[in-house]
C-alpha cells in the first residue's frame, strides 16, 4: 500500500490548510503513522546519504589515544576523495576557487590563527584589525565610498547568520510587537529562519514571469508593522536580480528599512559591472539600501564560513548586539550570533581578498560571466530545456516535456552535483571558477543532453536516485509531510556510518575494518 501517493492523491483535492489538518490527525492513528513511517524509510534508501570512505566508526572515545600521524593519515585519506571530486568542477557553487596555492595560503594562514578567539581581544588583537578591515574593504566595494553615509557592520559565520542578524536589528530597532517583513517568495530560506528565531510574520509576495519580485505588488504589502523590506542580488533559486532601486525607494518612502541580499552576488556583481555588463545599482549607492549582506567565503574566495552584514550607521548595527550588564560573570558582549568566535577563519577572509586584489577579483569574474554564457547559449539550444529568466552565472531551467527531476538525478549518475528548485521544479548550476577550466562546459552541456535522452526514456515520473524524493516534495498537498520526510533524512546524517553503508553500528561498537572485511553486515 503506498500510502503517501494515496494521500496525495486525496489531499491535492483539497485546500492547503484543510490537508495539512487531515494530515495531522491522520498522524494521530498508531497504525497510519506506522505505515508513514515506513514508507518515509523506503524513499529515505534512494536519499543522496553522504558515503565517507572510512576504515573506522569512531562512535566512543577511544581508550588509548591514536597518534598524530594516525590521526593525519586518516584525515588525508579522507580530504584525498573529496579533494579529487572537488577539483573536477562538477558542483554547483560549493567550491568557488579551489586553486591549490590559494587554499595553501588560507591553510596557513588558519594555522597560524587556528586559537584565535576575538571575544578575547586582550590576547587577540589582530582579530580587530583583520575584522574591521574585512567590513572596511567590502563596504568600500559595495558603494560604501560613494555615500556620505558610514556603512558599518561586522563579519558572521555565513550568509544564514548575516541575515538573521539584520533582521534582529530592525526588529529590536523598531520596539514594536509582531513586526512584519516583506519579502520576494525567491528570497532565501535565512529570511524564513530569522522570522522563525525572531518572531516576525513573513509576507511573501510572488515573483513574476521573468522571475523578478514586482515593485508593486511588494508596495502593496507593506503595513504600518512593517519594519523591513528585502530583495536579492541575485535570488539564490533563479540567479536573476530584483529591481533593487524601486524596491529600496519604495520601502524608503513608507518608513521601512530596505535589505539587499547580496550573500551571492556581493562579490562579483561589483567588478561585472566594471567588466561593462549590464548589473542594475544595488548597493549602499542607494539611498533607500540601509543594509547588505555578502559572503566572502562565496565570491570572495575565503574558506567557509564568513560573510559581512553592513547597515547604515552605527545605530542600526548597534541593535544588532547582545549586551549584558547584571551577569554575575561580569560585563558581556557579544557583536554576533556566537560569543566564542574562530578568529582565524576572519583571518583568512582578510587575506583571501588581499591576495585576489582587484585585479584577480576582475578575472575571476569575466571568466566565470564567459562560461555562464557559454553555458546558457548551450542549454537554451536544447530541444526539452528552457531558461529561467535572464540570469548572468546562475543559470536555472527546466522543462516541458521532460521531469527535470529525473534529469538531475541522472546528471548525479553522471558525477554532477546540481540544486534541484521548486515552485516551479527546475534545476540550477551556480557556476564558480572550477567552471572555467578547460572542457568542463563542453563536458556539463555533453553529459546534460545525455541525461535529458535518458529522463525521456524513463516516462514522466522521477525513478532515478534521490528523484522521487523530490518529486513528493514539489507536489505534496501537505507541507508538514515533505517537512517530516526532511527531518528524518537529517537523523540519517548523525548515524556513524560506514562507507557503503547506512545502519548505524551498536552503541559503543569500533571495530576496525580487516583484510577484505566490507564492514559489519
Amino acid at each position: 500500500m503506498n500510502l503517501i501517493a494515496l494521500s496525495e492523491r486525496i489531499l491535492s483535492k483539497l485546500p492547503p490548510r484543510m490537508a495539512e489538518a487531515m494530515y495531522r490527525a491522520a498522524q494521530r492513528v498508531p497504525r497510519v503513522r506506522r505505515l508513514l513511517e515506513s514508507e518515509y524509510a523506503d524513499l529515505l534508501e534512494s536519499a543522496p546519504i553522504p558515503d565517507p570512505a572510512a576504515d573506522t566508526v569512531f562512535a566512543t572515545i577511544p581508550e588509548q589515544p591514536l597518534s598524530r600521524d594516525e590521526i593525519i593519515d586518516k584525515v588525508t585519506a579522507l580530504a584525498a576523495v573529496e579533494e579529487e571530486d572537488g577539483r573536477q568542477g562538477r558542483a554547483s557553487g560549493a567550491i568557488y576557487h579551489g586553486d591549490r596555492e590559494h587554499i595553501k595560503l588560507l591553510n596557513e594562514v588558519y594555522a597560524v590563527n587556528s586559537q584565535s578567539n576575538p571575544l578575547h581581544i586582550d590576547l587577540w588583537p589582530s582579530g580587530v584589525k583583520y575584522e574591521a578591515e574585512v567590513v572596511a574593504m567590502t563596504a568600500a566595494m559595495l558603494g560604501g565610498n560613494e555615500t556620505e553615509d558610514e556603512i558599518v557592520g561586522t563579519v558572521t559565520s555565513g550568509g544564514t547568520e548575516s541575515i538573521i542578524m539584520a533582521m534582529k536589528a530592525y526588529r529590536d530597532m523598531a520596539g514594536i510587537r509582531n513586526p512584519e517583513m516583506v519579502i520576494p517568495n525567491s528570497a532565501h530560506v535565512a529570511f524564513d529562519k530569522a522570522a522563525h528565531y525572531l518572531g516576525y510574520k513573513q509576507v511573501k509576495v510572488p515573483v513574476g514571469p521573468d522571475y523578478r519580485v514586482d515593485v508593486g505588488a511588494m508596495a502593496r504589502a507593506v503595513t504600518r508593522k512593517t519594519v523591513v523590506v528585502a530583495g536579492s542580488a541575485p535570488g539564490f533559486p533563479h540567479g536573476v536580480i530584483d529591481p533593487i532601486a524601486e524596491l529600496a525607494d519604495m520601502a524608503r518612502e513608507r518608513g521601512a528599512g530596505f535589505h539587499t541580499d547580496a550573500c551571492l552576488g556581493g562579490f562579483i556583481l561589483p567588478w561585472a559591472a566594471r567588466l561593462g555588463y549590464d548589473v542594475p545599482p544595488f548597493d549602499f549607492r542607494l539611498p533607500g539600501v540601509t543594509s547588505m549582506s555578502a559572503d566572502t567565503h562565496k565570491y570572495g574566495y575565503a574558506a567557509k564560513g564568513t560573510s559581512v552584514v553592513m547597515y547604515r550607521g552605527r545605530e542600526l548595527r548597534r541593535h544588532q548586539y547582545f549586551v549584558a550588564t547584571d551577569w554575575p560573570g561580569g560585563l558581556y558582549y557579544s557583536p554576533t550570533m556566537a560569543g566564542s568566535r574562530p578568529g582565524a577563519l576572519v583571518a583568512t577572509a582578510w587575506a583571501a581578498m588581499l591576495s585576489m586584489g582587484e585585479q584577480g577579483y576582475m578575472e575571476a569574474t569575466r571568466s566565470i560571466f564567459e562560461t555562464g554564457a557559454r553555458i546558457r547559449a548551450g542549454i537554451e539550444a536544447m530541444d526539452g530545456l528552457r531558461v529561467l529568466g535572464d540570469p548572468l552565472w546562475v543559470i536555472a531551467y527546466t522543462s516541458d516535456t521532460v521531469n527535470i527531476y529525473e534529469v538531475m538525478a541522472q546528471m548525479a549518475n553522471r558525477g554532477w552535483s546540481l540544486n534541484g528548485l521548486h515552485q516551479p521544479p527546475a534545476v540550477h548550476m551556480a557556476l564558480t571558477l572550477r567552471h572555467t577550466q578547460p572542457g568542463i562546459a563542453e563536458a556539463f552541456l555533453s553529459d546534460l543532453a545525455a541525461a535529458v535522452d535518458e529522463a525521456a526514456a524513463s516516462g514522466s515520473e522521477p525513478q532515478t536516485g534521490s528523484a522521487p524524493i523530490y518529486g513528493m516534495a514539489a507536489t505534496f498537498p501537505a507541507r508538514r509531510a515533505v517537512g517530516d520526510l526532511l527531518r528524518r533524512y537529517i537523523d540519517k546524517l548523525y548515524e556513524p556510518r560506514w562507507a557503503s553503508q547506512s545502519m548505524p553500528l551498536p552503541p559503543g561498537e569500533v571495530p576496525e575494518r580487516g583484510e577484505g572485511d566490507e564492514g559489519p553486515t
